[in-house]
């Protein structure tokens, strides 16, 4: 990954985007309404960054995430992210949210009880709304206490927070917070 840039791919939801740099994975894109919106927000994203062609490590990822939105299971564990740019607390969130496995959800009072604080769930959304790796980063798994989806920044908001959560199998009632036996912080 000597070669910093960025690549739009294909993924059973849309056209997808990901940058990259020396130390690993920028950001991720989710589908946008065209590649020339997707290009145009990964340029926003990424000032710095072109077009390029993915090497081979960027490729892998991208067979990777291609094939969990296909259906595939996948905790994105061994890809490497570019935390450069990240501060201490949203990097903290980042890895509670990686710890959910696929198919569960948790909830932003249950991460920030974690964190050490409960009063932090808010803190706790605002810094998966800034998540740069959705889906790698799995903040579509992070739901209120009350079993309501939440926001989620990624275009499609809701709806596509929803799709990524059907796809994992986690609609199930038993699998979300509100029923959860064991979680009963918000």
């Amino acid at each position: 990954m000597d070669q910093p840039g960025f690549a739009l791919f294909s993924t059973a939801i849309g056209r997808c985007g990901i940058a990259w740099s020396g130390a690993g994975i920028v950001g991720l894109q989710l589908p946008e309404a065209s590649d020339a919106a997707a290009a145009r927000r990964l340029r926003q994203r990424f000032p710095s960054l072109a077009p390029a062609i993915a090497p081979a490590a960027i490729e892998a990822a991208i067979a990777r995430i291609a094939a969990f939105l296909s259906g595939a299971s996948d905790d994105f564990a061994s890809l490497p992210l570019d935390e450069s740019a990240i501060g201490d607390f949203d990097r903290a969130v980042y890895r509670a949210a990686r710890a959910i496995p696929s198919g569960s959800t948790s909830t932003y009072g249950a991460i920030a009880t974690g964190l050490g604080d409960p009063s932090l769930a808010r803190a706790v959304g605002q810094a998966l709304g800034r998540n740069p790796w959705p889906i790698v980063v799995p903040c579509h798994r992070v739901t209120g206490a009350d079993g309501k989806m939440g926001g989620f920044s990624a275009p499609g908001g809701r709806a596509t927070k929803l799709k990524l959560l059907e796809i994992e199998g986690a609609l199930a009632a038993e699998s979300l917070p509100l029923f959860a036996a064991s979680d009963s912080s918000s």
